[in-house]
């Protein structure tokens, strides 16, 4: 790197010599630069206080790296944040050199005068590094009255969201770049709560279904509820984005704030003129060239004699975008209305297709920038996205998505998948660019979870969701600045369960594109104690995992386990045919696998159905097969939801068979009981039992079933009720000889500290038992987890 001149004069000396080698060579400005050209070099300009080695850490152009304009504009950026330099003190221009690369002449002003003193008069609830984080300015730091006045904002702001509604911050000091000192004078004023929000005029709209639009939320027994007006906006449009929704094309509202009398609290009322519920009238697609219009129109959903329904239009233009684009066209398609005002409430749609014309486009190079640490061949296998094939335009932002439900990449700058014009002639293909910015990929997560049949269990886990396990750190920076066994795309999960029932301990290894190809490979080393009224079980081993996503909803798998089990503490009075199994037993098993999922939410499925049908040969002190079979089907009713979609009852039925050869030891065999299993009945309280006493011996047969009803309570569909019906048997053998029936209700709660499962409380009672079997009015099962 040239060294940077340390004295004005030399700036002014080097500055004209750059003018007159543009005149000679060609220099070109960062908003035209000669994009794709390798950068031989970066010479930062005009900086005597601070070193070249800052200016280039703050860029992210390399030398090396091909010149690229969107890089540029993110370096005077990022240069201009730093608020070392005047506002328009950060211009990058470009020299040719002979051999085809360029260099990058950054040419800097920088800011002179420096802070003496900052002072925050009136500040009282914030704490003095808290002030500093909001304006990030430091004594010493240059003197810049334009970054004063955007740390003013920002601590206006905070304290805005801190529900000060009559808060006030002025600069007094740090308006002038001659000043010595940065003062804000600050007026906190009290903290504003909501007391309520009220809608007034919304005929067809329920209340609670409007407050789910809201990001400003009421005072809930003395918590939350900070009133911040910045938020009314973002409010107005939601109510309005929600109303059009639902056909309502001309509704108008205006909140009203309402002070109480103490100044404390203020109510927020939304005057709402409906207006007419429009109702389509008629679809047209125009502008189609390469397809014909009613091919276009098959795949739309809106059709007329319908209410309007934004959402639907909406997705129509996905789908219409969607053809074109798997087929090679970027096309622009646009919604036009037309109401005939001879006609109240009816509205014409009309879907504009523009730039219908062309050849199909290929895809040319995928470059990938950004990621300093993670491989390139984990981008390039989420992408599904290679030179030479036709560019289908909606992958890319499958492939958008993908890389961001990776998690190792940073949330606030999310990954982006474009499209980039290439420097060929030839304009069939166009390139592919990747970028992303890496983040912490590392997770320490504490909680735990207590339901009725576990007890209570901890939950210790250390995971890494961009392990390498070929990466071995060959110094101390490697370790230092993360690149230590990170990269690679793999994961990694460390966990510790102590329970007072049940504990697990395990550790295990995926890696999801085994030899950069579709197979998958999971193994895992675990140990387990688990006490039962029986015996007490350990075990311990390893298990091997191959799978394969055949499509987006088959998925085939093949694994292999190696346990070693051991039983002890078995009643004194136990029959020989539990107590035989005392002691230490080894056990292989090798399983294969098929499962289908069409569901369209894992934790709150409203339809599809997931099948998932297995069979393992075990081997070792005792062999015996293992088959199983397990289909679940949803179903909802847009009858019965609201008129926004929202509030669905959903019913689902479930169905669970197993069966096990009659070599089966007690450890390996089907028991039933419990809230995940048959509700009514504790815990495997459900036979066969050994006759004359309540230990419960397994079967080798399972047949169980589940009909389950479930309602909304909340306009948040945050709470539900449920009915339900559980049936079923476990038998000795391949037979249905005691069948069993239990009827019951409960509520699932959705509580976001909860983690991702929800609350479940469930009261069942059974009214056809079998012989022995154990009883259990209630069932539930509570999670809570947190992670750092």
């Amino acid at each position: 790197m040239t060294v940077c001149r340390r004295h004005c004069y030399w700036s002014v000396v080097a500055a004209l010599v750059l003018v007159l080698l543009g005149a000679g060579r060609g220099w070109i400005g960062a908003a035209d630069g000669p994009h794709g050209k390798i950068i031989a070099d970066i010479v930062p300009m005009g900086c005597r206080l601070h070193p070249p080695e800052q200016i280039l850490n703050q860029m992210r152009s390399r030398v090396g790296k091909a010149y690229d304009d969107l890089t540029i504009q993110e370096d005077v950026r990022r240069l201009i944040n730093t608020r070392w330099f005047t506002p328009d003190g950060v211009r990058i221009f470009t020299v040719a050199e002979p051999d085809g690369r360029v260099k990058v002449m950054v040419y800097l002003t920088e800011l002179t005068g420096t802070i003496q003193e900052i002072v925050y008069e009136g500040a009282q609830h914030l704490s003095k590094s808290e002030l500093q984080s909001l304006t990030g300015l430091r004594k010493g730091d240059p003197m810049n009255p334009m970054a004063n006045g955007l740390a003013r904002q920002s601590l206006l702001r905070k304290y805005q969201d801190e529900g000060r509604y009559y808060a006030t911050v002025e600069l007094v000091e740090g308006n002038k770049p001659t000043d010595a000192r940065v003062v804000f004078d600050i007026v906190e004023g009290p903290v504003i709560k909501v007391a309520a929000v009220n809608f007034v005029g919304n005929n067809h709209a329920d209340a609670g279904r409007l407050r789910t639009q809201l990001v400003t939320k009421r005072q809930f027994i003395g918590i939350g509820g900070k009133f911040n007006p910045t938020t009314l906006d973002l409010d107005q449009k939601a109510l309005v984005e929600y109303y059009q929704a639902l056909g309502f094309l001309g509704v108008k509202m205006k909140p009203e704030i309402i002070r109480s009398a103490d100044l404390a609290h203020v109510t927020i009322v939304y005057h709402i003129v409906e207006g007419v519920q429009y109702h389509v009238s008629g679809v047209q697609i125009d502008g189609a060239v390469s397809v014909p219009p009613e091919k276009l129109a098959a795949v739309t959903e809106l059709k007329a004699g319908e209410r309007y329904d934004r959402r639907i239009t909406q997705r129509d233009l996905t789908r219409l975008r969607d053809y074109y684009g798997l087929r090679g066209y970027s096309v622009g398609i646009e919604e036009k209305l037309s109401a005939d005002p001879t006609q109240p409430g009816l509205v014409n749609v009309q879907y504009v297709v523009r730039n219908d014309s062309g050849t199909p486009k290929r895809v040319g190079r995928v470059i990938i920038e950004g990621n300093e640490i993670t491989q390139d061949r984990v981008i390039m296998n989420q992408l599904g996205i290679y030179p030479g094939q036709i560019l289908q335009y909606p992958k890319l932002e499958d492939a958008r998505m993908r890389l961001s439900r990776l998690g190792i990449f940073d949330g606030d700058q999310a990954p982006t998948v474009t499209v980039a014009p290439n420097n060929l002639e030839d304009n069939e293909f166009e390139d592919i660019l990747v970028r992303v910015r890496e983040t912490r990929t590392g997770q320490f997560i504490l909680g735990g979870s207590v339901n009725s049949d576990a007890g209570l269990t901890g939950n210790i886990a250390i995971n890494e969701r961009n392990f390498d396990i070929t990466r071995i750190p060959t110094s101390w920076d490697d370790i230092r600045n993360g690149r230590a066994f990170r990269g690679g795309g793999e994961e990694l999960n460390i966990q510790a369960a102590p329970g007072t029932t049940f504990s697990r301990y395990s550790v295990t290894f995926r890696e999801p594109y085994l030899f950069d190809t579709p197979f998958g490979l999971t193994t895992s080393l675990y140990y387990f104690q688990r006490s039962y009224t029986e015996y007490t079980e350990e075990r311990y081993g390893g298990r091997i995992t191959l799978d394969r996503r055949l499509d987006p909803i088959w998925t085939a798998s093949v694994s292999t386990r190696i346990e070693g089990v051991s039983i002890k503490n078995t009643p004194l009075d136990a029959p020989w045919a539990i107590s035989q199994y005392e002691g230490g037993h080894f056990l292989a098993g090798f399983r294969a696998g098929l499962k289908r999922d069409t569901r369209d939410s894992y934790i709150y499925p409203t339809k599809g159905n997931v099948f998932d049908i297995g069979f393992e040969e075990v081997t070792g002190d005792y062999t015996f097969p293992v088959g199983t079979a397990e289909f679940t089907q949803f179903f909802s009713n847009k009858a019965l939801a609201r008129e926004d979609g929202s509030g669905k009852h959903v019913l689902g039925i479930r169905t669970q068979v197993g069966f096990a050869g009659a070599n089966a030891p007690i450890y390996e065999r089907f028991y039933a009981g419990g809230i995940r299993s048959f509700r009514g009945f504790a815990f495997r309280g459900v036979g066969p039992f050994t006759p004359g006493s309540d230990y419960a011996l397994g079967g080798t047969f399972s047949f169980l079933n589940t009909i389950e009803y479930q309602i909304p309570v909340l306009p948040s569909d945050k709470m539900f009720w449920v009915a339900f019906v559980d049936h079923g048997t476990v038998e000795s053998k391949v037979e249905i000889k005691d069948y069993r029936v239990s009827v019951g209700t409960g509520i699932r709660i959705a509580i976001p500290a909860l983690g991702p499962m929800p609350l479940a409380l469930d009261v069942a009672v059974p009214i056809v038992k079998g012989p022995g079997d154990h009883k259990q009015l209630i069932n539930f099962s509570v999670g809570v987890f947190g992670s750092q």
